[in-house]
């Protein structure tokens, strides 16, 4: 089988499917599985041809979503660097960090369901997230903001924990405070 290829979608082709992704985060977090097609579509405002024509299953619909959000919340570290002191752009990352697991929460089932048909939904996602917390914590680290013995496998672990036991907007707090502990215990003493 050849491997198809892809060729870059038209502008306002690529506008429709960016748009279809932003609703389908936006209703699937708060719909969770039990999201219609159809209200997607008109969340985005392209007709349900257009969300099929893109996504011909809720399946692909949901792995598209999640690999979209991976990629926006790794990409997120160039500018958060770029536009603040390295401690602050951790800081800023491991919120939108909460905000990634908890648009996941909300796919979660339809994720494994997928997983168990023996596709991967999830790809390189974790490389890909620790990717981005090395190269924060590295930027910390050259700063003399924080300490360079904790490996970012651990503090990628922690994030997950944390994000994972307080999923859910009545959880938001407390998970920020376990983040200000986390990243607290980083500091470099004096």
């Amino acid at each position: 089988m050849v491997d198809e290829v892809h060729r870059p979608l038209r502008a306002d082709a690529q506008r429709n499917r960016d748009k279809i992704l932003t609703a389908a985060a936006r209703v699937f977090t708060a719909e969770g599985l039990n999201a219609q097609m159809d209200r997607i579509a008109k969340e985005a405002g392209v007709g349900s041809a257009t969300l099929y024509r893109n996504f011909p299953t809720r399946e692909a619909l949901v792995e598209a979503v999640y690999r979209n959000e991976v990629a926006q919340l790794c990409d997120s570290v160039s500018s958060l660097l770029a536009q603040r002191p390295p401690d602050e752009a951790l800081r800023s990352w491991t919120r939108l960090f909460l905000d990634y697991v908890t648009t996941k929460y909300g796919m979660i089932d339809a994720l494994r369901a997928i997983a168990a048909t023996g596709s991967n939904p999830y790809g390189r996602s974790r490389e890909m997230i620790q990717t981005a917390v090395a190269t924060l914590m590295d930027a910390c680290a050259a700063a003399g903001k924080i300490r360079s013995d904790i490996p970012p496998t651990d503090i990628s672990a922690a994030l997950e924990g944390i994000a994972l036991t307080s999923a859910g907007a009545e959880h938001r707090q407390q998970a920020e405070r376990l983040l200000d502990l986390i990243l607290d215990g980083l500091k470099i003493r004096a």
